[in-house]
Order: structure tokens, then sequence, then C-alpha cells
């Protein structure tokens, strides 16, 4: 079995971490047939896009673009079903739809890009990488999406979750699912996603509870959440060539692979297995992080990101 390369941190003067950052302001781009929402963050140097989780919207990078912004200019997408972006009728909400989404939306920008994917978000990128390499700079996968099939209803915000995508009883698990409040589901977020939810900023979570009641307003959220988490699942129990497994040996572009050692939602555990299937992987396991470390460790991320950057311009990776 092959050692795994170590990735780097770089040891560039990054802005300090202005915890008071709010979202950045947010645009519709004509993507597919979609109006896509993406937040732009204003910055030097080639295209950033950053492709957020299930359940999460272009928010989830506020941060995280804030430290890059010197380096990138930072594109933030909602994807068709979240934050702000309508899906269009009978979209399926699959993984291989969502990375058509985003592929179409690299095909906007003038040049290949860094995409960078949490969670659901690094499936879609992984996928959208092996598809089509021409448009992708370099891969950052935090906590990637990867088939994680241990039966551990504690993974789930809500473990009814599971129940919600099953025929005949699913509708009834919904409906009670929908009555939770937008506090309620921001503290189930919170406990779910952060090794130490004490962490986030009293402002980032009324953030998010202004978020969970936009999403109460819209009468597609919940239909995309719970397709979404279907054709996630779906995704993990497909095999050949199609299995994500199978495409991670496809992606030519170098790949970081950032992973929370106390993630509770896909274990690290499968950092090793990832990585050592990416031609041009290397590992960054983060301890005292859980699930989405761009949220949780924004600075640190930036150092591992750059240090990549770094050591593709110096030919070492």
């Amino acid at each position: 079995m092959s050692a795994i390369i170590p990735a780097p941190l770089s040891t560039v003067a990054l802005p300090p971490l202005d915890k008071s950052q709010t979202p950045w302001p947010g645009e519709f781009h004509q993507v597919d047939d979609h109006e896509v929402h993406v937040r732009v963050t204003p910055g030097d140097g080639p295209p950033a896009v950053y492709v957020h989780g299930l359940g999460g919207s272009a928010t989830n990078w506020t941060d995280l673009a804030a430290q890059l912004k010197e380096h990138v200019s930072g594109y933030s997408i909602d994807l068709p079903g979240f934050g702000r972006s309508e899906p269009i009728p009978g979209y399926d909400f699959s993984l291989a739809t969502h990375a058509r989404t985003v592929i179409k939306y690299l095909e906007t920008l003038s040049q290949p890009a860094h995409l960078l994917g949490n969670s659901m978000g690094g499936a879609i990128s992984v996928i959208a990488a092996a598809g089509r390499p021409d448009l992708v700079k370099s891969l950052t996968l935090v906590s990637p999406a990867v088939p994680d099939l241990r039966p551990r209803l504690d993974r789930m915000s809500d473990p009814r979750m599971a129940l919600a995508v099953l025929p005949v009883v699913g509708s009834r698990v919904r409906r009670e699912l929908a009555k939770l409040t937008a506090h309620q589901r921001t503290k189930q977020m919170l406990e779910l996603c952060f090794a130490d939810p004490s962490v986030v900023p009293d402002h980032r979570i009324e953030e998010s509870i202004k978020e969970n009641e936009e999403r109460a307003r819209q009468k597609w959220a919940g239909l995309a959440l719970n397709r979404s988490t279907f054709g996630l699942m779906q995704s993990w129990l497909t095999p050949g060539p199609k299995s994500l497994w199978r495409l991670l040996p496809a992606v030519k572009a170098p790949t970081l692979v950032l992973w929370g050692e106390n993630d509770r939602l896909v274990s690290v555990r499968k950092g090793p297995k990832t990585v050592r299937l990416l031609p041009k992987g290397r590992l960054l396991v983060l301890p005292r992080t859980g699930h989405v470390a761009q949220m949780e460790r924004p600075a640190t991320v930036a150092r591992a990101v750059l240090g990549m950057w770094e050591a593709v311009d110096r030919h070492s990776w």
C-alpha cells in the first residue's frame, strides 16, 4: 500500500480573520436554463468556484473566500433547490444533474477554475472534475461525501430524515420535519456539523436562522433537500464505472483532501482511501474539527489550499 504524502501548509500572510464579515453579495446567472444564484468575492487572480453540501448554501464559504481573495476571485454557487436558486421543473436532484449544473457554470468562466467542494458538494465536484478536466485547475475536497454506509442515525441532523425518503411513511415524516422552527434547524446543524459549536459567532447563528426562515417560505426547498438526500444515498449504492470510488482515479487535477478528525457525517476513516485513489491527491486531517472545516477552521483551510497551489507552481505536488 502506497504511503500518503501529507499536504503542506503555506506560510504566506493571510488577511486577519474578520468574524463580522457578512455574506458576499449575490447575483443571478443563466446556467443551463436555471437562474443560479452566485455570491461573488472580488479578488485577484484566477476564478475559484465553491460548491456547498447537502442542506447548505453559498454562505457556507463566506470566511474561506475572504481568506483567499488576495489570490483568487471567488464564486460561491447555490445549487438548484438550495439558497436562492430555484430549480427548473423536472430537475431530478441527482449528483450527476447537480454536477452538470456546476460544469455549465464553469463553462461560463474565461479560464479553468480552482474548484472547491464540501460534503455533497465535494462528491459533485469529483464528478465535474473527472468529466471535464479541462475546466478544473485544482480540486479541494472538504469531507467529500464518498460512500459511507455505516448504519448510524446520529449522522443526521434529525434521525427521522432516514425515513423521509421512504414510500408510504415518508410523507408523514416530511410533514413532521417541516414543523421544526428555524431556531431548531440551526441548532441541529451546529451540533451535527461542528466539533465545537461554541466557535460560531452569534451573528453567524442569526444568519443561519434567517436563512432557514427564508427556506421555510420557499415552496421548493423541502423537495430539493429530500430528493438530493435520496440522490446522494443512491450514488453510494451505484456500482460500476459511475461509482464515486471509480471516478476518483479519473480526476487529473491536483487534489487536496481535507477532513475533520471529529466529522460525524462522513467518517475520517474514508480519507486515506479517497486520497490513494486520486492520482494527485494529498490529505490533511484537522484535529478538533467537524464536517465543515471551511467554516470551523477557515484560516487553516486557506493555508492548506494555498500550500497546494504553491506546490503545484513549484511542480512539487
